[in-house]
C-alpha cells in the first residue's frame, strides 16, 4: 500500500471515530482509571479513590473479579483487596471490560448482522484468550482477556459511523448453512471503506489511549505474523482464540472465512494440539462463565 493510500485511510478513520463520539468515548471515570495508572507515582490507594466514587463500577468490578471464572481461592470484599492481590493494572483492565457491554447495544443492522451477535462472540473470544494465556502460562490473563473483548471493536465503529456502508459489505457476502461467508470480509470493506475493521478497531484504540498492545490486536488479528516479533504475543493469542470461538460456534463469525488456525502461530505462542485441545474442552463452561459475570 503506497503511502497516499495509508493517509487517505487514516483520514477515514479518523473521521469517522470523530463522528461518532457517544461510542469513542469511555465513561469518564475509565478514561480517569487509565490516565491514573498509566501514571507511574501512582499508587493503590489512588486507584481505590476513583474507584469508590462510582459504586455501580465497584459492584461490576468485584463480580468479575469474584466470577468462576477468574477462579481465585477465596471471595474479594473490596476494591482495596482487589488492587492488592490482582495489581493496578489488572484492575483497570477489568474496568475497561465492564465498561464496554454498552458499547455493543444496537439492535440489529441487518438480517445477517446484529450488535448482540458480535457482542457474544466477542465474550468468547475473551474467554478463550484467557484460557490460552492461563494454558501457556503467559502472565497476562486480564490483558488478553480484554484484548479479546475488543478485537472486533472496528465493526462497531463501522455499524456507528458507516451504517450503510456497513449494510452493502453484508450485502455482498453470502453465508452458508453453518455460516460460513463466502467472501473475506475485510477485501469487501476495503472495496466499501478503503481501511477495514482492523483499522478501525487500531484508530478506536489510538483514541482511548490504549497501551500499543491492543492497537496491534485489534489491528493485526488476522495476521499478526505481520507484527514485529517482539510485539505479536497478544495479537498472535487473540488470532487463535478468534478461531477457536467461531469453532464454538457463539454470536458472529462474518469476518472468519475459515477457521483454520496457521502453524507459525501455534509455533510463535509454543502452543501445542495438546493445549489447544484443553482449551477447547474448557471453553464452553468459560463461555458461559464469562456470559453470567458480564449479563
Amino acid at each position: 500500500m503506497d503511502t497516499s493510500t495509508t493517509g487517505e485511510h487514516s483520514a477515514v478513520v479518523e473521521s469517522a471515530i470523530k463522528g461518532i463520539s457517544h461510542i469513542a468515548t469511555l465513561p469518564e471515570i475509565t478514561l480517569k482509571i487509565i490516565e491514573l495508572v498509566e501514571d507511574p507515582t501512582s499508587t493503590a490507594q489512588d486507584l481505590h479513590n476513583i474507584i469508590s466514587h462510582d459504586p455501580a463500577l465497584c459492584s461490576r468490578i468485584l463480580k468479575v473479579v469474584n466470577s468462576a471464572f477468574y477462579g481465585l481461592p477465596r471471595q474479594i470484599g473490596s476494591i482495596n483487596r482487589a488492587i492488592v492481590l490482582l495489581g493496578l493494572n489488572a484492575v483497570k483492565n477489568i474496568a475497561i471490560a465492564a465498561s464496554l457491554a454498552k458499547l455493543f447495544r444496537g439492535g440489529d443492522l441487518c438480517p445477517k448482522f446484529a450488535a448482540r451477535d458480535l457482542w457474544i462472540h466477542s465474550v468468547a473470544t475473551a474467554a478463550a484468550s484467557k484460557l490460552i494465556c492461563d494454558e501457556l502460562h503467559l502472565g497476562l490473563p486480564d490483558e488478553a482477556f480484554l484484548a479479546g473483548l475488543i478485537h472486533d471493536i472496528g465493526i462497531m465503529v463501522e455499524m456507528q459511523a458507516e451504517r450503510n456502508g456497513l449494510i452493502q459489505v453484508f450485502d455482498a457476502i453470502n453465508f452458508d448453512d453453518e455460516g460460513n461467508p463466502d467472501r473475506d470480509m475485510r477485501e469487501v470493506e476495503q472495496t466499501i471503506f478503503g481501511p477495514d475493521h482492523c483499522a478501525f478497531g487500531a484508530g478506536l484504540c489510538e483514541t482511548w489511549k490504549f497501551p500499543k498492545s491492543f492497537a496491534f490486536v485489534t489491528g493485526f488479528h488476522h495476521n499478526p505474523m505481520e507484527l514485529p516479533p517482539g510485539s505479536r504475543t497478544l495479537a498472535c493469542v487473540v488470532y487463535v482464540a478468534d478461531r477457536l470461538a467461531g469453532q464454538v460456534d457463539q454470536g458472529f463469525r462474518g469476518d472468519l472465512q475459515f477457521l483454520d488456525i496457521d502453524p507459525d502461530v501455534c509455533e510463535e505462542l509454543g502452543l501445542s494440539e495438546d493445549s489447544i485441545g484443553n482449551i477447547c474442552r474448557r471453553l464452553p463452561e468459560a463461555i458461559d462463565e464469562v456470559q453470567a459475570t458480564f449479563a
